[in-house]
C-alpha cells in the first residue's frame, strides 16, 4: 500500500519515493510508488498533476488500494525519484475545497440542507443542495462564511474509533467503510473527507457565492474561493473600468446610465419603427396601378413591415405580392401573398429553384431563400403569371 503522505502534510509539494512498479496501459504508463504527496481523483476533488524526475504526472487513481501516477514516459522500478506536484494548482484546490465545507456546514446548519452533490471544476466549484435558497439568503450565507475565514480557525484531521465516531455528529454523503476521516472546520463544519485541505481557514483568502440557481428540485451554488475569487474581482474590475469610461460616468453610477441609455434606444427604435411604416406604405403605393404581379426588394424595410407592403399593396388591386428584404450575398428573407390565388405550390418551386426554406397558408407564405436579384425576379414575375 502507498503511503498517502498528502494525508500527513496537506502542504508538501516535494519528496522522494522508490518506484514499486510501471506499467504500460495504452499510450501512457502507470506508475507505483512506496511513498506520494499526489492526491488522487476523489471526493469531488481532481486529481493533482506535477512530474516525477522530470517526468510529467498527467493524472493520478486510486484503484483497489493502489495510487497509479499516469505518465507519458516510463520510471524505473526500484529508482528512487523525486516527486514535484503543481503547488499552485493544489493549494488553490485547497482553498475551494475547504471554503465549500463551510458553505455546506452553514446551509445545513440554518436550513437542514444536505449538499448532495459537489464539482471542483477547472473553473468553478459547485454545490448542489435539496432544498431552494435565495440569493438574499445566499448573501448572508457568504457573509457568515468569510466571517468563519477571518477567524483563521484551525482545521483539524480526525480519526476516530468506532466507538468515538457513534457520538459525533457529521456530514456525509455515502455510507463509509472501515476507518473514517473527518475534517472539521470547529463551529463551523465536520465532515466525512478524504482530500486534503487548508490548514487554517484564514488561507482561503474569500469566499464569493457568485450564483445560485434551480436545480432538479434544489439548489445549485456557484463559488470561487481564494485566488479564483480575486481573478474574477479583477476582471469584473476591468470590465467595469471600461464601461465607465465608455459611458463616461463614475463606476457607481454605471447602473444609472444604462438604464438611460436602454431608454434611449427603445424610444429610437420606436421612432424609427414609425418611419419605416411610413416608407413601407409609400413603397406600396409607388407600384404602377397597371402591375397585376408585384415583386418589390428592399435592405430599409423587414420584419413585420414587408407584411404591411405586401399587405397594402394586394389591397391597392395587385393580384399577387412578393416583397424580399436582404441582398444577394447573405440572402433574403420574403413574404408573398395573394387575395385570390394559392400560394404555397409557388413557393415549393421557388425554394427548390433558390435554395429557399419556408412556406405558410394559401394567402401567405414566408421563408428564405439565395439568388440574384435579377433571376429572383424574372422568375417570381413569369412563374406567377400562370398561377
Amino acid at each position: 500500500m502507498t503511503e498517502k503522505l498528502f494525508y500527513t502534510d496537506s502542504h508538501m509539494a516535494s519528496f522522494t519515493a522508490v518506484v514499486t512498479d510501471c506499467r504500460k496501459n495504452g499510450d501512457r504508463y502507470e506508475v507505483e510508488l512506496d511513498r506520494t504527496a499526489f492526491f488522487p481523483e476523489g471526493g469531488g476533488q481532481y486529481a493533482d498533476r506535477g512530474v516525477l524526475d522530470g517526468v510529467r504526472v498527467s493524472d493520478v487513481q486510486e484503484k483497489d488500494g493502489r495510487i497509479l501516477h499516469m505518465t507519458e514516459e516510463p520510471l524505473e522500478t526500484g529508482k528512487t525519484v523525486e516527486g514535484q506536484i503543481d503547488w499552485d494548482e493544489r493549494f488553490m484546490k485547497m482553498q475551494q475545497h475547504t471554503g465549500e465545507h463551510i458553505v455546506s456546514g452553514l446551509v445545513h446548519s440554518r436550513f437542514g440542507y444536505n449538499n448532495v452533490g459537489f464539482h471542483l471544476g477547472s473553473e468553478d466549484c459547485t454545490m448542489d443542495f435539496n432544498g431552494e435558497i435565495t440569493r438574499e439568503e445566499l448573501a448572508q450565507i457568504e457573509l457568515e462564511a468569510n466571517r468563519a475565514v477571518w477567524k483563521d480557525i484551525e482545521v483539524r484531521v480526525l480519526y476516530p474509533d468506532e466507538e468515538a465516531l457513534k457520538e459525533i455528529s457529521y456530514r456525509s454523503k455515502i455510507e463509509i467503510e472501515g476507518q473514517v476521516r473527518l475534517v472539521e472546520v470547529p463551529g463551523y463544519d465536520i465532515c466525512a473527507c478524504c482530500a486534503p485541505h487548508v490548514k487554517r481557514s484564514g488561507e482561503i483568502g474569500a469566499i464569493k457565492l457568485v450564483n445560485v440557481q434551480r436545480y432538479k428540485g434544489g439548489a445549485r451554488v456557484t463559488m470561487l474561493c481564494g485566488g479564483r475569487a480575486l481573478s474574477d474581482y479583477c476582471m469584473r474590475q476591468k470590465q467595469t473600468d471600461q464601461v465607465s469610461a465608455m459611458l463616461c460616468v463614475k463606476t457607481d453610477e454605471i447602473s444609472e446610465a444604462v438604464a438611460h441609455l436602454q431608454k434611449e434606444i427603445a424610444d429610437l427604435k420606436y421612432e424609427n419603427g414609425e418611419k419605416e411604416k411610413i416608407l413601407a406604405l409609400q413603397l406600396a403605393d409607388s407600384v404602377p396601378a397597371e402591375e397585376d404581379i408585384v415583386c418589390l426588394f428592399s435592405d430599409v424595410i423587414g420584419g413585420d413591415s414587408m407584411r404591411m407592403v405586401m399587405n397594402r399593396v394586394l389591397e391597392n388591386g395587385h393580384r399577387i405580392c412578393g416583397v424580399f428584404h436582404g441582398n444577394e450575398t447573405d440572402g433574403y428573407r420574403y413574404v408573398i401573398g395573394s387575395r385570390s390565388a394559392d400560394m404555397r405550390a409557388l413557393v415549393k418551386e421557388f425554394n427548390a429553384a433558390f435554395s429557399g426554406r419556408g412556406g405558410g397558408k394559401a394567402e401567405m407564405v414566408q421563408g428564405t431563400a439565395r439568388g440574384a436579384a435579377s433571376e429572383i425576379h424574372r422568375w417570381f414575375v413569369g412563374k406567377a403569371e400562370v398561377v
